[in-house]
């Protein structure tokens, strides 16, 4: 039987989107679905550390949120357009990959002008290419160096929240929309499920004797695309960068061979070490591109535990959480979520599956 998009639905009142995180980091809510019975406990985020015990390993995705999200304004007609950067095609020639709104206002050869407000413009950009009907290939025309350049692109940007969190980015998502462990910059979308981790609870973790294996996937607009066909089979994944060093290899294999726990902190993070599974069935050290799309059934090799946010219905992360904790269980779990009044997507409450 061919798994199908339709499958994925479920209601979700306006009111459950989480507009802002809870006050502490480890204190949003956190479900714990238990896969092999369906049993379901609520607790408080920094509850989590009950679960596991020393020897135990966690993955966390170190990817960095850039400010991502421009606004310009077009050549001739200064009519306002939003840019959000995706992914950068090529340093030297400063070619970018980016999605414009509106659309349709944009054409090749059209020049872009980006400014802070209080003077002159201080980037210019060039439309070289079309790439979908959103999405367009870019040139910024600047003569400085790329640390300059760099400079620029971070001071003009803005913290890159999703759409359907409908407000104005305030002085706080800039600390508050990066996990407290992010290094590697490249990320136009924060892990998320990383967002519930503060200071204090992975010192908990260190002094219980809990692993820490640290990968990057650099989440794109792999992660977020609708999908648009009914026979799941069917979907193609936009491929994300990630690299699984050597060290996280270790850890994660310590507490495999030794019957510990490995948990996968986000989708990203299992996506990764599903996409580096040696023959032996452990995790190797890996870097590259990855389009892998997890679907039910899917066998999973290397965590048997992970935590998540609560995810928008038919994206590729709800089918994810459904293949790794049961289809009938999690979509069971999210009706609860509902009925209890967690808090969803990206500033919501999280879910341990164990």
């Amino acid at each position: 039987m061919r798994t199908k998009l339709s499958q994925f639905v479920f209601d979700l009142p306006e009111e459950r989107i989480a507009k802002y995180p809870a006050k502490n980091r480890d204190e949003s809510r956190l479900m714990v679905l238990h896969k092999d019975t369906g049993e379901i406990e609520h607790k408080q985020f920094k509850d989590i550390i009950d679960y596991f015990g020393e020897g135990d390993s966690f993955i966390f995705n170190n990817t960095k949120v850039f400010p991502a999200r421009l606004f310009g304004k077009k050549e001739k007609t200064g009519a306002r357009i939003e840019v959000f950067l995706l992914r950068e095609l090529n340093t030297q020639q400063r070619l970018w990959d980016v999605l414009v709104d509106p659309a349709r206002k944009i054409r090749v050869g059209n020049k872009l002008y980006f400014s802070d407000g209080e003077g002159s413009d201080i980037l210019v950009a060039e439309v070289v290419d079309n790439t979908t009907s959103r999405g367009r290939t870019i040139r910024f025309l600047y003569d400085g160096s790329d640390e300059e350049f760099t400079k620029e692109l971070h001071r003009l940007g803005n913290t890159p929240l999703p759409k359907y969190i409908d407000r104005d980015v305030e002085d706080f998502d800039t600390e508050r929309y990066q996990t407290i462990y992010a290094k590697e910059v490249g990320a136009v979308a924060a892990p998320t499920a990383g967002l519930h981790f503060s200071r204090e609870l992975m010192k908990r973790f260190e002094i219980k004797g809990i692993d820490f294996a640290e990968l990057t996937l650099h989440v794109g607009l792999g992660t977020f695309r609708n999908i648009e066909v009914e026979d799941l089979s069917k979907h193609k994944m936009d491929a994300e960068y990630f690299r699984i060093p050597q060290k996280a290899a270790e850890v994660v294999n310590k507490a495999k061979t030794s019957d510990h726990r490995v948990c996968a902190v986000g989708t990203t993070s299992m996506r990764s070490i599903e996409s580096a599974v040696s023959a032996e069935g452990l995790l190797k050290a890996a870097q590259g591109w990855t389009n892998l799309f997890i679907y039910p059934p899917f066998d999973f090799t290397i965590a048997d535990s992970m935590v998540t946010n609560f995810h928008v219905p038919k994206s590729s992360l709800l089918i994810m959480i459904c293949a790794f904790g049961g289809y009938d269980k999690v979509m069971n779990a999210y009706e609860v979520a509902v009925k209890e009044k967690y808090n969803f997507f990206s500033y919501g409450d999280a879910m341990l599956i164990i």
